[in-house]
């Protein structure tokens, strides 16, 4: 096993900045035009494919940029310091079309599906909620039935983000009876009985489509089942793991920007004849707030280094800190209830007043 260097490699420093001068010179100066507009940006999306940005950690061989999973969770935060909407749209081709694809596919479906979105040339698309089904997705109700060389799918998928301009779909339905006979299907948009039947109005994010799916007997080749017959359940929470790590640096980038913009406000706002930033009182919320933001990026970005090693590095890894924090639950306990424990967390809760002025002395 090899330790994590906090240090970002020369390649993940590229990354950063590669995503950061893209998003300061085009994502950000419309932004809020596509925010109010709720138009799909696809000069971003051209853009993110030419970069390499929409198949960051699949294989170059196989038409991505070959890089690890710390370049994807820098890209994704990048993108989404800029903008949410870019920053999802790169995260489902990346994370939900590529990821399964890449693990799961054949050689066939890699060559026909994964290398056109990996390259920018396509869009992807996820379809696993539906109206009466979302954290308990083996409840869903959308079928795929077998006529000869053809599966069938019947029923409707919602919140499916990239639909409307995606050129496939990663969809699950039900293949047996039983509650987790599910399979998973790369189904073509082009595909006789796929429609779009909803674009949803929403609060945030609204650059990025996320819509409403039809599938009204729709047909695709019986090659199009990614993975085993009724192991589609298992893809979809594999793909939801690795997800996950999309998810936060979403949010890193939402926080970062967030906090950039505040600093900026109260360095300009002024009240009572000063900044505001000059008050004590702002001062410590924003340097709690960096301090916040700096603890998830190193979470994150730890997450990432995890998933680079797999998964047996990460139980091994699990196994070792709950013997460094006092050898399992029993020893925890005892020791959050030991009296020197208690005076420990509290002269650090005292040092955590004492280090915020420092904190925001470097903001």
């Amino acid at each position: 096993m090899r330790c994590m260097d906090f240090a970002l490699t020369e390649t993940q420093e590229i990354t950063r900045k590669t995503v950061r001068d893209f998003a300061e010179q085009e994502i950000i100066p419309q932004s809020h035009t596509f925010d109010e507009s709720q138009e799909f940006p696809h000069a971003w999306a051209k853009k993110m494919g030419e970069l390499g940005l929409l198949g960051v950690f699949v294989p170059e061989k196989y038409g991505g940029a070959g890089l690890d999973t710390i370049c994807y969770a820098i890209t994704i935060e990048e993108l989404s310091r800029g903008d949410a909407s870019a920053g999802v749209i790169a995260a489902v081709c990346n994370g939900l079309v590529c990821e399964p694809l890449l693990h799961y596919g054949t050689e066939e479906q890699k060559r026909k599906f994964l290398e056109p979105v990996a390259r920018g040339e396509w869009l992807g698309a996820y379809a696993l909620t539906e109206p009466g089904s979302g954290s308990d997705a083996a409840a869903m109700r959308t079928t795929a039935t077998l006529e000869r060389n053809e599966w069938v799918l019947r029923g409707t998928k919602t919140f499916a983000t990239n639909a409307s301009v995606a050129k496939i779909v990663v969809v699950y339905a039900r293949t047996g009876a039983k509650k987790h006979e599910i399979s998973a299907f790369v189904v073509p948009t082009d595909a006789k009985g796929f429609s779009v039947l909803k674009k949803e109005d929403k609060m945030g994010i609204r650059a990025s489509d996320t819509v409403t799916l039809g599938f009204d007997g729709c047909r695709i080749q019986k090659d199009n089942l990614l993975g085993e017959l009724h192991k589609g359940f298992t893809i979809a929470m594999a793909t939801l793991d690795g997800g996950r790590i999309g998810i936060a640096a979403q949010a890193l980038g939402i926080a970062q920007r967030a906090l950039e913009e505040s600093t900026k406000y109260a360095k300009e706002r002024q009240a009572f004849g000063q900044k505001i930033a000059d008050f004590q009182a702002i001062q410590w919320k924003l340097a709690d707030m960096a301090t916040e933001i700096d603890a998830a990026r190193l979470l994150t970005y730890r997450a990432a280094h995890l998933e680079d090693l797999g998964t047996a590095a990460h139980l091994r890894i699990q196994r070792r800190e709950t013997l460094l924090v006092g050898g399992g639950p029993p020893s925890r306990r005892r020791r959050r209830s030991n009296p020197r424990w208690v005076r420990i967390r509290q002269g650090l809760r005292r040092g955590e007043a004492v280090s915020r002025p420092a904190r925001h002395g470097d903001l």
